[in-house]
């Protein structure tokens, strides 16, 4: 196999970004990482990080697909997207959506990985909830519901209290 200096020189900024943030990573093969990002609303994001040989990659799990309203949901996204740096909502064959974004391997630094990582935190905090309330309203109101009926622990649904208020 050839020598790749700009793929090598993105895998060590990928391994110092993380290392100097502290987070949890797994190194599966080479030039892969799974990096794990503790944040409020979705309590734990993981990255997938990969050095290519021209490219460096970031997907990141964002939600299942919706159950309902779909069109507001995605377009809801889409609109998020278009204000987003370095990355963009995307969805899988089967609707699942993810946090995705390619970077050159020349533009790839510890700090630009940090940014990056930083993003997929922001972007995920600042947008589960939201997601959740317009494709997972009427799952949440039946959960908030079957706890209640049971007094069974409302603390991680909180956010959405005010669901439970409203008529599906």
């Amino acid at each position: 196999m050839t020598s790749n200096p700009a793929r090598e020189a993105a895998v060590e900024a990928v391994t110092a970004a993380v290392a100097e943030a502290g987070l949890d990573v797994e190194i599966p093969r080479e030039g892969s990482f799974l990096v794990t990002i503790p944040g409020n609303a979705k309590l734990k994001t993981l990255v997938w990080l990969e050095a290519g040989p021209h490219s460096l990659t970031l997907t990141s799990f964002f939600c299942r697909q919706p159950d309902e309203n779909h069109g507001d949901f995605y377009r809801w996204l889409m609109q998020r997207s278009a204000e987003m740096f370095g990355m963009a909502f995307t969805a899988d064959e089967v609707g699942d959506v993810y946090l995705r974004g390619r970077l050159p391997l020349s533009g790839v630094t510890r700090e630009e990985v940090d940014r990056l990582l930083g993003c997929v935190l922001t972007y995920t905090d600042e947008n589960f909830n939201a997601a959740l309330e317009r494709g997972f309203a009427s799952a949440i109101r039946k959960e908030w519901a079957w706890r209640t009926e049971r007094g069974h622990d409302t603390r991680n649904l909180r956010a959405f209290a005010h669901l439970a208020e409203q008529p599906e």
